[in-house]
């Protein structure tokens, strides 16, 4: 597949979906370690309390079990055992507050780069506190968030991998669909174009016979089919175009080179005799030299065609529309084409690039197809294209198209070469 559209929406539903399986698998790894490490704290707690229990109980400070201290203060004489405590231990004040409430009363310091956990409760007449030293399950700790650690890097690199795998097995049904529908799309519009044309052509015969042999309505009805035909042929052109934009391949769309600034010429001139109708005022301003693009003859020509025919569309009678080519300060040719038409509201700019959408005053001539295809078009060469405007003052459409640099030898660029048009062009109509 090689539509750029086409291969955007398939990368990005590969994408998705291999973010959501990622997602998902290390969610569960990171719930699995955060219970196993959740387990871990509550055992450790639990066997840490009945090891203060048991001391307190009945252990003695000659014979205190490992990690662990008891004191014992009897009256007024606190027996602290054979070991040297560590600093800080006893906890004096708390042994002084149970020994006068009779309470039991529990602590936890940090000292010493590890944890104790106290433990102060009365024995007979004596208060006894137990101390524990957590250092080991504390390393416990630290080694099982490690492990946590590379699990879930390795769980997040397996997740990727499979989440690839995942998307793009999920997404070839998607990828063969949209190749499928442009195949479709192709061969429809290139079996269509031959009848459509004998059709068009006919009611062409047929209208020319009728003005001199048939009745007016008969005229009419006849002009009105002529114009059928002429639009359904300009629909499938579209249609047509779009799919061999799909199917063409990439490099192929950067062969030629292209003078842009010829390009508007001719749309212009093929589009006089639609404003003379309506007095509508076309300027024309080119940079006076070739402006090569890289692309696709037909392809681009229909895009400046298609903005020319949209603004005469939208442009009501005495209107003006001004047409420029140039190049800009970054190196790119820019086509921009203003009216004084209608307008559109700012929310709507990027509608009106959508496929079938059609904005007011289009009328039946328009089956909302053009504008998606111009954008389809720009995009296949690399560029962009903008809309801004306001309702009643006009639209301005700009297309910004990689420019190729132009033509070295003085032979070729006198073949290049146009005619600058510096004044309006406006045409009368012939009826």
């Amino acid at each position: 597949m090689t539509d750029p559209v086409s291969r955007a929406i398939v990368r990005r539903a590969r994408v998705r979906i291999g973010l959501l399986v990622g997602l998902a698998l290390s969610t569960l790894v990171a719930v699995a370690g955060g219970i196993a490490y959740a387990g871990l704290l509550h055992s450790q707690e639990q066997q840490i309390q009945r090891v203060l229990q048991w001391d307190a109980r009945q252990g003695s400070p000659s014979d205190p079990p490992a990690c662990a201290w008891i004191f014992v203060l009897d009256g007024t004489r606190l027996d602290t055992g054979p070991v040297a405590p560590p600093a800080g231990l006893p906890m004096t004040a708390e042994l002084r507050t149970a020994a006068a409430d009779r309470s039991t009363r529990l602590a936890t310091i940090e000292r010493n780069g590890t944890v104790y956990y106290v433990r102060t409760q009365p024995r007979g007449q004596a208060t006894v506190q137990a101390v524990f030293d957590a250092r080991y399950q504390l390393a416990d700790r630290r080694r099982l968030l490690r492990a946590f650690a590379l699990a879930g890097a390795a769980g997040l690199l397996a997740a990727a991998l499979i989440g690839l795998i995942v998307g793009r097995r999920a997404v070839a049904p998607l990828a063969e669909a949209l190749s499928r529908q442009r195949r479709f799309v192709a061969d429809a519009s290139h079996e269509l174009r031959t009848p459509i044309a004998q059709v068009h052509v006919r009611a062409q015969l047929l209208a020319r016979r009728a003005r001199t042999e048939a009745t007016s309505p008969d005229v009419r009805d006849l002009d009105r089919l002529v114009g059928t035909t002429r639009r359904l042929g300009e629909i499938v052109d579209e249609l047509l175009l779009s799919a061999r934009l799909g199917a063409a391949p990439a490099g192929a769309r950067a062969r030629a080179t292209i003078d842009l600034s010829g390009l508007a010429a001719t749309a212009v001139a093929a589009e006089a005799e639609r404003a003379a109708e309506r007095a509508i005022t076309v300027t024309l301003k080119t940079p006076g030299e070739p402006l090569p693009v890289p692309g696709i003859d037909s392809a681009l020509r229909r895009v400046v065609g298609e903005l020319l025919a949209n603004a005469l569309t939208h442009t009501p009678a005495s209107g003006r529309i001004a047409v420029t080519v140039r190049r800009t300060r970054r190196g790119l040719a820019e086509l921009v084409v203003a009216d004084t038409g209608d307008g559109f509201d700012p929310a709507d700019a990027r509608r009106l690039f959508d496929r079938f959408h059609c904005g007011p005053g289009a009328g039946d001539r328009r089956f909302g197809l053009g504008l998606a295809l111009v954008r389809e078009v720009v995009s296949s060469h690399h560029g962009t294209i903008t809309a801004d405007g306001r309702p009643g003052s006009g639209a301005i459409f700009t297309v910004r198209l990689p420019a190729a640099p132009p033509p070295t030898t003085p032979r070729l660029r006198a073949a290049w070469r146009r005619p600058r048009l510096e004044r309006p062009l406006r045409w009368r109509a012939r009826w």
